[in-house]
């Protein structure tokens, strides 16, 4: 990894994990336990991509860190519920998640759903506070265009459509429109959230979303290349769990080879997106490059 990217990384994780220290405190009343498993998701590691985005895309419009490390926390807020949510028995039923027992292991079933269903709406009260924007219409454009990417329209749907997918077969195209709306929703909302907090042009705001999406799709295709390439240990979950409940993946469509040049096909066309942003976006730029080399 570029040694700039991975000093920004760390900056952005450390700046999103101090902002979900403030914001998620446990109270000493008799509802703590539900604070208590919302934090114990939340700083269970992981790479804080989505925060990154947001955090740069700000910068390419000199959104001050203060506002935009908030909208970050919001979207790991959003992408934490949804991890405790699929990890439940009803969904994919795991044990483990970045090698710590799922939070419904930790707690309980009962627990765990509370915690997510209190992470959605704490999300939206971050990026409705004043102190996100002092502009009333952009904390309503955040939000919106947030509920609307984790929704039924959004990652929900793509969760549902995921669901039917043992019992399913799907071509290429639905599987990315599943994979769009699954894991593409937010990382798009990520890459344009920083351009909503920065007053960018339409042109501005459409060119990192559809960078968000290009991303996302690539993402995805790495995951599913880790998953039958890399052992339990490096993933910190089970692997093959798709394989095993026979969905059809990029992998079993495309064969490793041909999801690999997709996935390079899709960062390329990324990376494109951003050339109206020149220099400014070198690391959006090197976390394309990241998201499909990495080995976790």
């Amino acid at each position: 990894m570029n040694a700039e990217l991975a000093e920004a990384l760390k900056r952005a994780a450390a700046d999103v994990e101090a902002a979900m220290d403030a914001l998620v405190p446990v109270p000493e009343t008799l509802e703590a336990r539900v604070h208590e498993s919302m934090r114990y998701s939340l700083f269970a590691g992981g790479k804080r991509l989505r925060p990154f985005l947001v955090m740069a895309s700000g910068d390419l419009f000199h959104v001050p860190r203060a506002q935009s490390v908030r909208a970050a926390a919001a979207i790991e807020m959003i992408h934490t519920y949804s991890l405790i949510h699929d990890d439940l028995p009803c969904m994919d039923d795991d044990d483990l998640r970045r090698g710590k027992p799922t939070n419904h292991r930790q707690f309980d079933e009962a627990t765990a759903v509370l915690a997510g269903d209190a992470l959605q709406p704490k999300a939206i009260e971050v990026l409705l506070d004043p102190a996100t924007d002092a502009d009333r219409e952009i904390r309503i454009a955040l939000a919106m265009t947030l509920v609307q990417a984790a929704g039924a329209e959004g990652m929900v749907g793509g969760q549902m459509i995921d669901l039917q997918a043992e019992t399913t077969s799907y071509d290429l195209d639905q599987i990315s429109r599943l994979q769009n709306m699954k894991t593409g929703a937010l990382i798009a909302w990520s890459c344009e959230a920083g351009a909503i907090l920065g007053h960018a042009t339409g042109a501005e705001r459409a060119a990192l979303k559809a960078y968000g999406l290009d991303l996302g799709l690539a993402f995805q295709i790495a995951d599913d290349i880790l998953d039958i390439e890399a052992s339990p240990e490096e993933m910190g979950k089970a692997t093959a769990k798709d394989a095993d409940a026979g969905k059809e993946t990029f992998i079993t469509l495309m064969g490793l080879d041909g999801a690999r040049a997709r996935a390079a096909e899709l960062v390329h066309n990324a990376v494109a997106r951003l050339d109206l942003f020149g220099e400014r976006a070198f690391l959006l730029r090197e976390v394309a490059e990241y998201v499909i080399n990495r080995r976790s």
